[in-house]
């Protein structure tokens, strides 16, 4: 039976022979579009989860290699029977002596990525990132217990407030385990699972935190573009801004300029100890794209009373 062909390339907006960089770029740029938090768009939440089946497979340098296999002929849309032998692959394979890794897909993607990699249905954690499944069928009776490494895709929100995610496991019988989130954890950081591996070997999971359509991630620090009228960067203002824990209202000096960073004390995720990082706010000055005549005069006569020459300093 085919199934719909899925062009990645043309999700993310990128050339087939795109960089990793250009990818990641991409994507970042298509989420924060799209995330269905933010989005009014009418099928964000659809768009979002090709976004990210598609980020998903050509971050990947193995599942990309053999994406690409399938040529450029390939066009949207079109129906496509997997080759023989393609279908139930799982990926990645890493790691040194004693070790395999794994690294899995998000849950709900479409029955075109479940043909070409195998089967993610029964993947948890929705659009922000998650956990497909372990495929422990090669264990060996006798063999010796061995960590299995994978990646944990979890969203800026629980870093900040910490959780429990439910992934599930094929181990000759499905099996489900919560991961327990402690806020704050660290990009990077490694979550183990005793006894969850292979010959009671145990789980690690290798914490990745996912992009976010306002906020960006800095250690404990977080940071978020602030966008503000020549006016409000002129004579000041107060400006209502929204931060991890709801809104507070920001006090903007006069004279502000594009670029600046204004510091939000104790906004940022948790650290040990009770504390908490910074939040930092970019300062972007924006301009009408257009001006009714009234306005174009007022500028007209700011224009001629100001002294203010910004490229002085050059």
């Amino acid at each position: 039976m085919g199934v719909t062909y899925k062009d990645y390339y043309e999700a993310l907006g990128v050339k087939r022979d795109a960089s990793a960089d250009e990818i990641r770029r991409a994507y970042r740029r298509r989420a924060r579009k799209y995330h269905p938090d933010v989005s009014k768009e009418p099928g964000a939440q659809q768009k979002f989860s090709e976004i990210s089946e598609a980020h998903d497979v050509l971050k990947d340098p193995q599942k990309r290699k053999r994406y690409d296999a399938l040529g450029a002929d390939w066009k949207s849309g079109q129906e496509f029977r997997p080759p023989p032998g393609w279908q139930n692959t799982h990926f990645e394979f890493r790691g040194g002596p004693g070790q395999r890794g794994f690294s899995f897909s998000q849950g709900g993607f479409s029955d075109f990525f479940d043909a070409m990699f195998g089967s993610s249905a029964d993947a948890k954690g929705g659009p922000r990132g998650g956990f497909g499944n372990f495929d422990f069928a090669n264990v060996r009776p006798g063999q010796s217990r061995r960590d299995v490494q994978g990646e944990l895709t979890v969203s800026v929100e629980e870093v900040f407030h910490g959780g429990t995610r439910r992934i599930r496991l094929s181990q000759q019988a499905s099996k489900s385990v919560d991961v327990k989130i402690p806020a704050g954890v660290k990009e990077g950081s490694k979550i183990r699972l005793k006894g969850q591996g292979e010959q009671g070997g145990d789980l690690i999971l290798a914490v990745q935190i996912a992009p976010h359509p306002r906020f960006t991630v800095d250690g404990s620090d977080v940071a978020t573009d602030l966008r503000l009228a020549p006016w409000e960067a002129a004579l000041g203002a107060k400006i209502p801004v929204a931060t991890l824990d709801g809104e507070v209202t920001l006090s903007i000096p006069p004279g502000t300029s594009t670029g600046g960073r204004l510091r939000l004390r104790g906004k940022g995720l948790p650290k040990r100890g009770g504390e908490r990082g910074d939040m930092f706010a970019r300062v972007q000055i924006v301009v009408p794209k257009s001006v009714s005549d009234a306005e174009r005069g007022l500028y007209e006569q700011l224009k001629e009373q100001s002294k203010f020459a910004p490229r002085d300093d050059e």
